[in-house]
């Protein structure tokens, strides 16, 4: 049996899906480590773009250009996307209180919906499966899902 040869757009829909994940951990590394976003982007396009694996299968080179813009509009909206997401959250735990990792992934996510037109439920699938590669075995894909979709429908309730 031999493996059907993935397609240019199964091959473009890796990279941005690639880039979605690389995106949330820069925006992760940004806010851990306190450097500039544009600091930590270009040392995610210089050194580890097209690095991650998810899974142990190598990822996707990425897409630059879709990198770039999440990154940046991320904190271009950063104060919009973060009061969002506080009201998509259980009312006790404001996004200054959960995982590093989950808040980067709302940002992420959060720009993408403010910032771009891809379809709401794209972005909802995409960063669902971003949260399965940091969080295989854990409840954080359905959490993400349910916040996401709330995020959603403020921010393009025309979508649903």
């Amino acid at each position: 049996m031999t493996s059907a040869k993935p397609n240019k757009l199964d091959r473009k829909r890796q990279m941005r899906s690639a880039s979605r994940l690389y995106a949330v951990q820069a925006l992760f590394q940004t806010e851990q480590s306190g450097q500039s976003v544009d600091r930590v982007a270009v040392e995610f396009l210089d050194h580890r773009f097209g690095l991650a694996q998810v899974e142990g299968q190598e990822m996707a080179e990425g897409d630059i250009d879709l990198f770039r813009r999440i990154v940046d509009e991320a904190v271009n909206w950063q104060a919009k996307i973060d009061q969002m997401t506080d009201r998509g959250l259980v009312a006790k735990w404001p996004i200054a209180r959960i995982d590093p990792t989950l808040r980067a992934l709302f940002r992420a996510a959060g720009a993408e919906l403010v910032a771009t037109e891809t379809p709401p439920r794209v972005i909802i699938n995409e960063y669902v499966d971003v949260a399965r590669a940091f969080f295989p075995e854990g409840k954080e894909p359905k959490f993400v899902n349910a916040v996401l979709d709330h995020m959603a429908r403020e921010a393009r309730p025309e979508a649903f």
